[in-house]
């Protein structure tokens, strides 16, 4: 079984997939240790972690696609990726699939916003017409070489054309060829499960710590009957809280020494280094690598 089938048959299983998101290989690796069946690049976090900048389509398809091999490289879990607004038109979209896809990624996102993005819990989004965004949908359908790799059509439409726009965009775009759908912004559960009884597609909801949308529990997320979550901000979000408070402390103290113990959350040297599997690295390392020196000719 392929892993884009993999993570096809998770999200359309009873239960709520949940998906949390990483910004980088080692974020995946703990996302993996802590039993969660699949991974999320975020293409905020990435946009965060790689260029220090927000959410504003800086990100290039180069760039993604290599944070996105690491990531793909680091894990044994179904990949899925934020492929924003398919950076250009349809042909860029189509691209874009095929080197998301040769990178190990097994489904993602597509939005119709207008090049450059926006965040979607930002405001001054801007919309392309739904023709334009079917023939993206369609581009990225032609791409992909595995036929369950997850096309997740996006539409932004709820902010400036009202949620009735947005329904009947996310209709169009199932007709299109998308396998799943990803309305942004809703501002209420009323709204939530409006879209549930009349988007017939499985549904993702994307759950952003202070965002537009409300935020629910996975157990609130599968009463309602969503299929998919992901956390695009959670990882990245938690990583800046704790870099803030330790160089904080480092700067104000001139160590760190008290810091972990003070805030409960020491790790050894030995735990940081088998988050990334250290001890298999080194046994691969003594089975394979012949060093100079070591009186083998």
């Amino acid at each position: 079984m392929s892993r884009a089938k993999q993570f096809k048959d998770l999200m359309l299983a009873p239960e709520l997939l949940v998906v949390p998101s990483a910004y980088d290989a080692l974020s995946a690796k703990v996302i993996e240790q802590a039993g969660f069946p699949a991974v999320h690049m975020t293409g905020s976090g990435t946009s965060a972690a790689m260029l220090g900048l927000p959410d504003l389509g800086f990100a290039t398809i180069t760039e993604m696609a290599w944070n996105a091999k690491n990531i793909c490289l680091a894990v044994d879990l179904p990949v899925i990726m934020d492929i924003d607004a398919g950076y250009g038109n349809a042909m860029n979209t189509w691209r874009c699939v095929r080197e998301f896809e040769r990178a190990g990624i097994v489904g993602g996102h597509l939005e119709d916003q207008v090049v450059p993005k926006r965040c979607g819990h930002l405001e001054g989004k801007r919309l392309i017409s739904a023709r334009e965004m079917i023939g993206k949908i369609e581009a990225a359908v032609e791409a992909r070489t595995d036929p369950d790799w997850v096309l997740i059509a996006r539409t932004d439409a709820r902010e400036k054309l009202g949620l009735d726009e947005a329904i009947r965009r996310a209709n169009e775009y199932v007709a299109a060829g998308a396998d799943c759908i990803f309305l942004e912004a809703m501002l209420t559960v009323d709204e939530m499960k409006r879209v549930r009884d009349e988007v017939d597609a499985p549904l993702l909801a994307n759950m952003v710590e202070g965002g537009k949308t409300p935020w629910l529990t996975t157990h609130e997320l599968e009463k309602l009957g969503y299929n998919l979550a992901i956390y695009p901000l959670s990882g990245w979000y938690a990583a800046t809280s704790i870099l803030r408070k330790v160089f904080a402390a480092l700067r104000d103290e001139g160590t760190t020494q008290d810091f972990w113990d003070r805030n409960d959350m020491r790790m050894t040297f030995d735990e940081l280094f088998e988050v990334f599997d250290y001890s298999r690295i080194s046994e691969l390392e003594s089975r394979f690598v012949v060093r100079d020196g070591d009186g083998v000719s």
